[in-house]
């Protein structure tokens, strides 16, 4: 099959795909962090779907007749439900939400929004039949439905919890592969805990980039299901 995976540099799902012999390509904006520059458009995914194809990372080019399948990662930064807190002046509470100002930190907020509801649904509507596209959960319920299933990393082999919606179209529903331990949470002097996991990517990061990276992260166990499972179904 030929497969486009967007908004994907880490290339975890593009090599389970390739590693089943099939025509996988990532896509993302920034290079790829998955080794292999041969397999990724640095581009606007967009440009890749008109074009049916474009220059490698590598500089080569690759090009092919129709896409069978996409799966996409689009950015979560503006969607996902535990960002709410940013959308809104701290002092503002008590307010409905159409009186409050905007935060003072991220005055720009509810555009970036709007803009990554767009780019979501666009890709949602991309002239591909089978699309996958996943997200944490977030506002993309209220806008193109509700997710079609929602899948956890331990229930393909990863001890670890990250809530992961999926929207399917043309596509089965992902069989657990694994179901394993939820693995190790932190608990901070606050209360407040967190995925043992997600605190450790979080303290390797040093920029604000390597953070969304490493929260972003597709665990192997779901990127192997993704690839065996969602090609096997012609």
């Amino acid at each position: 099959m030929k497969v486009l995976v967007a908004c994907e540099e880490s290339q975890a799902v593009t090599k389970e795909l390739r590693a089943l012999g099939h025509q996988a390509y990532s896509c993302d904006l920034l290079p790829c962090s998955g080794g292999h520059p041969e397999w990724h458009f640095n581009v606007d995914v967009f440009e890749i779907i008109k074009n049916k194809g474009g220059v490698l990372q590598n500089g080569h080019e690759a090009f092919v007749s129709n896409w069978d399948m996409m799966i996409a990662h689009p950015p979560c930064t503006y969607l996902a439900v535990s960002g709410a807190q940013w959308y809104y002046h701290p002092e503002d509470k008590h307010l409905p939400t159409d009186q409050r100002r905007p935060h003072p930190k991220f005055p720009n907020r509810a555009k970036d929004r709007d803009e990554a509801i767009a780019f979501f649904k666009a890709l949602w509507d991309a002239d591909i039949e089978r699309i996958a596209i996943e997200n944490p959960v977030g506002v993309m319920s209220s806008h193109i439905g509700k997710a079609t299933q929602i899948v956890q990393p331990y229930m393909f082999g990863d001890e670890a919890t990250k809530t992961t919606c999926l929207w399917l179209k043309n596509l089965p529903l992902l069989t657990p592969t694994n179901i394993v331990g939820k693995g190790e949470r932190i608990t901070f002097g606050s209360g407040k805990s967190m995925p043992k996991w997600y605190a450790e990517a979080l303290s390797k990061a040093k920029t604000a980039e390597e953070r969304r990276n490493l929260r972003s992260k597709t665990f192997k166990g779901m990127a192997k299901a993704m690839a065996e499972q969602w090609t096997s179904e012609k």
